[in-house]
């Protein structure tokens, strides 16, 4: 599976390292085609030794629900990973500046959290994304992230969400891209991997990869967390819906 970030819907919403770039929304948008058209192309080349799948993971924002719809519509995917990077319009896993910046307007960490599982929420109500990408990337800065999930009006929104995932027939990102990060291991935390596989959800690795020197990184480690906990590894049945319903 291939899944590139949506690009911006406008320059509200470019990442610093993107002004920094001299880029726009409107050469990213440009650039996203490109690489739509790229992977499919490579898609049919090496169909006979390799299947691939080329989607996009989404962005949440403000006017982000009806602008997925519009690149679902123009690019067709062959399945979307519904993820969040803002809360309240807010870049949170950029810096620990914005980390902070993003808690402090919203009246502290608890309420970031809570704003951030709400947001999930519509996300995947609204988009019905295969796969729920890295379900508790808001504790990304929090070095009590441990702990604070375990309150009680976290944890009944991290069970809510759980619930209409497990109810839409969704699966779950494994993203092997956080034993990089602050915390040291995969999202989600283990307490929340543990309470989704007992579920029933399917989860489904990934590297997060943003260069060709990541493909692939933590494989050996990720799976053979999944495997200590009875994970199934058939991805292929749990990715059945992937197709037309999903779009």
């Amino acid at each position: 599976g291939i899944t590139e970030h949506m690009p911006p819907l406008d320059d509200r919403f470019l990442y610093s390292d993107e002004r920094v770039a001299g880029l726009d929304a409107k050469a990213l948008q440009e650039r996203f085609s490109l690489y739509m058209e790229t992977s499919r192309a490579l898609q049919q080349e090496y169909r006979d030794h390799i299947g691939i799948r080329v989607g996009f993971e989404t962005e949440w924002y403000c006017g982000a629900g009806e602008y997925i719809k519009k690149l679902v519509k123009d690019h067709a995917p062959d399945y979307i990973v519904g993820s969040l990077h803002h809360v309240s319009d807010m870049p949170i896993d950029t810096t620990p500046e914005d980390y902070a910046k993003a808690a402090g307007a919203l009246g502290g960490l608890d309420a970031l959290y809570e704003r951030y599982f709400d947001e999930q929420l519509q996300l995947v109500e609204t988009v019905r994304p295969a796969i729920v990408g890295h379900f508790d990337l808001v504790r990304i800065f929090d070095p009590d992230y441990r702990q604070r999930l375990q309150s009680r009006i976290l944890a009944r929104k991290v069970a809510r969400n759980l619930r209409v995932i497990k109810e839409m027939g969704l699966s779950l990102d494994f993203n092997l891209a956080g034993f990089d990060k602050p915390g040291g291991e995969p999202y989600p935390t283990l307490s929340v991997l543990e309470q989704a596989l007992g579920m029933g959800i399917p989860v489904v690795p990934g590297d997060d990869s943003h260069s060709p020197g990541t493909v692939g990184r933590y494989w050996g480690r990720g799976l053979e967390m999944l495997r200590a906990r009875g994970a199934s590894f058939d991805w292929e049945a749990s990715l059945k819906h992937i197709g037309a319903d999903n779009r």
